[in-house]
């Protein structure tokens, strides 16, 4: 009885002192990675919320960029971090491209992170330069499929997102395009706004500032229905390409092995960061929604993108690096 009695006190001691530190965390600065340039889409989302989440738990949350190698090198560092929540990472869906870029990884791409919660759901459109030849998605298609080879479209390099995305438009409108790569994204802007390539398949928030600057003209955006921002551009569907829906998103991950109550804890803040109406807003004017998905649907949106991403790299032709 009196060692029953001692288990008793040890345990409930145990848990009380887990549960302490879970309602203290955060204790300290939270390192957020972004394993982008600053600047981009995932960053300013990631920034916007990182303020957000310092106001609801009083508590700084660091946003730090670490590019390069299609997002590895600020990957691996959050994968080798210690899992307590305070070293985590702002990903986005490039993630679920990785296994048919790189030959090999450094880490387990399906279990070496725990997805907490997406930022953010935005668009993919078609974009052109404003006094393109092309006005519409339909006379794209078409000329596209009498010249097969001679339209072009510029991303930021072999295996970045907006190449698998355009091979993925190609194979959509059963068209056959021509790869123009860059060495960054903001390169491949600048080779659409000079005349070099033809089209660009980017996010919403890269679209807005050429297009309110009428230097570039969409001619088509992801998604069943219109988006407030870009009212007059038909969705693939309407346009004439029905089964290209994809989505970009942004979100939170944490190493393996971080304790589910802190992986929880941050869930519950984003989600409500996200409904804050300031929040609403700004991904509005980016044509975002808010992610508003638990870490187990968010999980299964990961895994489901990685399989896809097979037949388009497959069909595309894309050499492991």
């Amino acid at each position: 009885m009196f060692y029953r009695t001692i288990g008793c006190l040890v345990a409930g001691t145990t848990l009380l002192v887990s549960l302490s530190a879970v309602a203290a965390y955060p204790d300290k600065p939270v390192r957020i990675i972004v394993p982008n340039p600053s600047g981009g889409a995932v960053d300013v989302v990631t920034r916007k919320v990182a303020q957000k989440l310092a106001v609801q738990t009083g508590q700084s949350f660091v946003v730090e960029n670490k590019p390069g190698a299609s997002g590895t090198i600020g990957t691996s560092q959050v994968v080798n971090a210690p899992a307590d929540g305070y070293t985590l990472l702002a990903n986005d869906n490039s993630y679920t491209t990785l296994p048919y870029v790189f030959k090999k990884l450094n880490w387990d791409h399906q279990t070496a992170l725990i997805p907490i919660a997406p930022f953010a759901f935005s668009p993919v459109v078609l974009g052109v330069k404003a006094d393109s030849r092309f006005k519409d998605l339909a006379s794209l298609v078409s000329y596209a499929k009498a010249h097969p080879g001679e339209v072009t479209f510029g991303t930021g390099g072999p295996g970045s997102s907006p190449h698998f995305a355009a091979e993925a438009f190609q194979q959509a409108a059963g068209i056959k395009l021509m790869h123009v790569p860059y060495k960054g994204a903001g390169e491949a802007m600048v080779g659409l706004l000079s005349g070099s390539v033809d089209l660009l398949v980017v996010s919403t928030p890269t679209a807005l500032a050429p297009v309110k600057g009428n230097q570039m003209r969409l001619l088509g955006i992801s998604g069943k229905t219109r988006v407030d921002v870009f009212p007059s551009v038909p969705t693939f569907a309407e346009a004439g390409v029905p089964n290209f829906s994809l989505f970009n998103w942004s979100g939170l991950a944490a190493p393996k092995g971080t304790p589910n109550d802190v992986t929880m804890r941050l869930q519950t803040e984003i989600q409500k960061a996200l409904q804050a109406p300031d929040m609403k807003t700004f991904l509005a004017q980016m044509g975002a929604q808010p992610g508003n998905l638990g870490s187990p649907a968010f999980a299964q949106l990961i895994q489901r993108e990685t399989a896809q991403w097979a037949t388009v790299a497959q069909k595309a032709h894309i050499e492991k690096q």
